[in-house]
């Protein structure tokens, strides 16, 4: 068929919140992720709707992602209709299958969304280059329940990231701790570097935002939620980021307000 010109460059911007943190920084603007997460933080939620509805938000933002980072290839495809008509064939822009991905699970609350990535991914790409990875890491909490690090207590990592598109779905951004550990050891592995690194989180704070941003210049992170319910409201009324050292979204214990409980104990019903 004669190429159609709408296919050849396909047009795509993701819809999202003036801010002021950096071109690396994405906050999905999305009336149907912000009211599936509304429903995720409130605390009559309980399973399996937790399930459901963190499987429903991944699954839109895996998509985000992929339409706004990914490579794309132009292709010429048959389709059924070819059997009828010689020019039946769709020639324009896809994402690219032969691209490689790698999707990591930061367990315990990143196992779910990390699963979700890597089933989409595998229907986009060739399966035989998508791989999903786990990295068993917490936070460290000292008596008064204050994070005071991140403990790494096992990983079971399928090889290197050469020219790979590496994603970290983790839905709590909170204090960044467990994110900086996690993109520095991608970063250490041997072979090539990535393409590309992306944060993938339901909610961030601006103390997330200082603290990863500053660590790891060249993560992308994309986000459906900025929490900095703990700010005065001067600051709540102005541009995120402008006075970024006074917002705050933690509490004493660093979890997010409003935020949504911890979703690590809520995905598993594990409190310990």
């Amino acid at each position: 068929m004669a190429r159609d010109i709408q296919h050849q460059d396909l047009p795509y911007s993701l819809s999202q919140f003036p801010h002021l943190y950096g071109d690396n920084v994405h906050l999905v603007a999305s009336p149907v992720c912000l009211s599936l997460l509304a429903k995720l933080g409130s605390p009559e939620t309980k399973q399996p709707l937790i399930n459901d509805l963190v499987s429903m938000l991944y699954g839109h933002m895996i998509d985000h992602v992929v339409d706004l980072l990914f490579p794309r290839k132009l292709v010429s495809q048959e389709t059924r209709m070819k059997a009828f008509h010689p020019e039946a064939s769709y020639e324009g822009q896809v994402i690219d299958p032969d691209v490689a991905a790698v999707c990591v699970d930061l367990a315990r609350a990143g196992t779910l969304p990390s699963q979700v990535c890597y089933t989409k991914l595998n229907y986009l790409l060739n399966p035989d280059n998508v791989r999903q990875d786990h990295f068993y890491i917490a936070r460290v909490s000292n008596e008064k329940g204050e994070v005071t690090g991140v403990s790494v207590a096992g990983s079971k990592i399928g090889g290197g990231v050469d020219k790979a598109m590496v994603l970290f779905p983790d839905p709590m951004g909170a204090t960044g701790g467990t994110m900086v550990e996690a993109v520095r050891h991608y970063q250490n592995l041997p072979g090539g570097r990535a393409q590309k690194m992306v944060a993938m989180h339901l909610i961030v704070t601006p103390e997330y935002l200082a603290r990863v941003t500053k660590a790891c210049p060249d993560l992308v992170i994309v986000a459906l939620r900025l929490d900095r319910g703990l700010s005065e409201k001067n600051i709540l009324n102005e541009t995120p980021g402008k006075h970024w050292p006074e917002e705050k979204g933690l509490n004493s214990t660093q979890y997010i307000v409003p935020g949504a409980g911890g979703l690590g104990e809520i995905l598993n019903n594990s409190y310990c």
